[in-house]
């Protein structure tokens, strides 16, 4: 994964200074400052209504901040400097194209507002898998395919600024692997991503930094390692026994970490990161002959969301 500097100004993309937005009586953004890097891939998690529709749409100029400061490459994202200068390719969480119209006319019609090559389509649509349905009508298409032709669309032109609203709705498992792959290339082509998901699980190892909203504010940022190291949450060490170790296991965890038993010879514990290496040492010390096997499992992105946002049964 490609690891970008948060420290380089003249390397700055987006930035935001105190940004709020309204819509009437609703607080969508609050004070919102956030800066993301040239060849950066940068994720938005939060509940619905926490705001990252609104504010991807801020980036892209679509709509416009009631408060504050937001640039693209120095310059408002509304201004014909930014629309002139840079190719940016935006892929909406709701994708709608004419179901009269087939695949390849739908790309081809993109293509033209860009002013890209008809060729470029013809890679495009085999990139996403679409090649072979590039003659049939949108209409027949599964919420899968029409997902990946709005894919094919963003990615016209080579934009230096990819922006994705729930990216990997409606796509298969496979694809999905396709689509991080696409994502990395074109970031290690000097692409900047910007992707709005509530696919946590998936989503950890394939972004760079991670932003958390909540309620319109932004309430905390980094990569997982740096997460981790603010959340302080346990790690999960789960023991495998050999056969007769329970009693001597069960006697060194009682009083003094979380357990759960998950059967006879399996058992997960809860350790915080201060007494991890002492227990690690115990159980490959003087009980290693009841241990057959260890697994440390970090807290994962989701367990990190429910500690910064708490829970919400919207998710």
């Amino acid at each position: 994964m490609l690891m970008v500097s948060q420290t380089n100004k003249s390397d700055q993309l987006i930035s935001l200074q105190g940004v709020s937005k309204r819509y009437g009586k609703l607080q969508a953004l609050q004070s919102l400052d956030l800066s993301v890097q040239e060849g950066e891939c940068l994720a938005l998690i939060g509940h619905n209504g926490a705001g990252k529709t609104t504010l991807l749409k801020l980036i892209l100029g679509l709509t416009r901040p009631s408060t504050g400061r937001i640039s693209l490459w120095g310059e408002a994202p509304d201004t014909q400097a930014v629309r002139a200068q840079h190719t940016l390719g935006f892929l909406p969480e709701a994708v709608a194209f004419k179901g009269n119209m087939s695949g390849w006319e739908v790309l081809h019609f993109y293509a033209q507002l860009k002013n890209v090559a008809a060729g470029e389509c013809r890679q495009l649509l085999q990139q996403v898998e679409l090649d072979e349905a590039a003659g049939h009508k949108v209409s027949t298409y599964s919420k899968g395919m029409r997902q990946r032709l709005g894919l094919a669309q963003a990615l016209l032109g080579n934009p230096r600024l990819l922006v994705l609203d729930e990216p990997t709705s409606g796509l298969d498992p496979l694809f999905r692997r396709s689509f991080y792959r696409i994502i990395r290339e074109r970031q290690a082509n000097g692409s900047t991503v910007l992707l709005s998901s509530h696919s946590l699980t998936e989503i950890e190892a394939q972004t760079d930094r991670i932003v958390i909203m909540k309620e319109g504010a932004l309430v905390c940022q980094g990569s997982m390692d740096e997460l981790r190291r603010q959340a302080q949450l346990s790690v999960n060490i789960r023991i495998t026994l050999k056969q007769g170790g329970a009693q001597a296991i069960v006697s060194l965890l009682e009083d003094r970490f979380e357990y759960r038993r998950v059967n006879e010879h399996v058992y997960d514990v809860k350790c915080r990161n201060g007494d991890k290496m002492v227990l690690l040492g115990q159980l490959t010390g003087q009980h290693s002959e009841h241990v057959q096997d260890l697994d440390i499992s970090p807290p994962g992105l989701d367990e990190l969301f429910i500690h910064f946002a708490g829970r919400e049964d919207r998710v």
